[in-house]
């Protein structure tokens, strides 16, 4: 297949990539030029949000199928509309779980639970794009809309905060505290990139695909404690210095937490991937959390230029922190 990735380089979309081509299929990347594109591949270079530029780099070309990994507002996918109506085999929006309602009225989550999150204006857009596709979409445009959870590859350490970066390692690994919102013990899913990689690439080309949404997570479940323990595992810290404190403080402390929290992670993250499996049945998540934070500490310690500390995301674990020893 002659596939487009619009965002190829990312946390998720690198090892989607990297299987698509493994798999001898030809995968264009189109990016800004700002990270350079592995060998193998073939780079088109321009920004996503100008139309002219687009149309330019884009000339003629048809693909077989088109995934989105950097559609955040409707305008994105609005202007993918105009450009691959008639020019794609299949128009793949990369969405995310975030768009369910808050807190979930049940256990798994399936694709058919309602939608509308209060919290979360992440979650808000995403789901107006998903609207916006269903609406647009036909013979000349045919979609399907992938949903993942919280999802991390080798350059991710998940936290409650922001997975990017080694700002929480760094932390952990100096004795300074880390904090996890409320008593920990919230039910979460992490899904390793390269596990998520082969359900996106079962489901590019199958018929069965057009005119569906399918959520790609792992089977794993773990409570927020287990994630920490098993991040200090790995990086070899035995006593993480943990603080737990309510979402409601936190949240008020640093306002930008109530989308992360109360959008997101501070209500159970569990998932019914029978869908998904049951068209892609060679999907199944092999890579346990243990085994994937793992790999993510020995890639950071590999080089001391990629653990990068975040002075913003350093200071909200500081002031949270700080906070909630104060009161009183």
């Amino acid at each position: 297949m002659d596939i487009l990735f619009i965002g190829g380089t990312g946390n998720i979309s690198a090892d989607c990539a990297a299987l698509l081509l493994a798999r001898g299929h030809h995968v264009s990347l189109l990016t800004r030029g700002k990270t350079p594109v592995p060998a193998g591949y073939e780079a088109i270079t321009a920004d996503h949000a100008d139309a002219a530029a687009m149309r330019a780099a884009l000339g003629s070309r048809r693909f077989d199928a088109v995934v989105n990994f950097i559609g955040y507002d409707v305008p994105d996918v609005r202007l993918d509309a105009e450009l691959f109506r008639g020019r794609t085999g299949q128009y793949v929006f990369i969405s995310t779980t975030v768009v369910y309602r808050k807190p979930p009225t049940r256990l798994p989550v399936t694709e058919a639970d309602p939608l509308g999150n209060a919290f979360s204006a992440y979650g808000r857009k995403k789901h107006a794009c998903e609207d916006f596709l269903r609406e647009h979409a036909g013979a000349d445009f045919p979609i399907t809309i992938v949903r993942p959870s919280h999802t991390y590859s080798r350059r991710w350490i998940p936290n409650p905060v922001t997975s990017v970066g080694y700002t929480v390692a760094a932390r952990m690994e100096q004795g300074r505290p880390v904090f996890i919102h409320d008593d920990g013990q919230g039910l979460w899913t992490l899904t390793a990139s390269e596990d998520f990689a082969v359900g996106l690439a079962g489901l590019l080309g199958h018929p069965a695909a057009i005119g569906e949404t399918f959520q790609i997570t792992s089977d794993e479940v773990l409570t927020w404690n287990q994630i920490l323990a098993e991040t200090s595992r790995a990086l070899g810290v035995s006593a993480p210095a943990i603080v737990h404190i309510p979402t409601d403080f936190i949240s008020q402390v640093e306002p930008i937490m109530n989308d992360k929290l109360k959008g997101d992670k501070a209500h159970p993250g569990v998932f019914d991937n029978a869908k998904i499996k049951r068209v892609v049945p060679e999907f199944a998540c092999r890579t346990s959390f243990r085994e994937g934070i793992g790999r993510a500490v020995a890639w950071f310690r590999e080089d001391a230029a990629r653990r990068q500390v975040n002075p913003q995301i350093d200071a909200i674990f500081d002031q949270v922190v700080a906070a909630w020893q104060r009161r009183g």
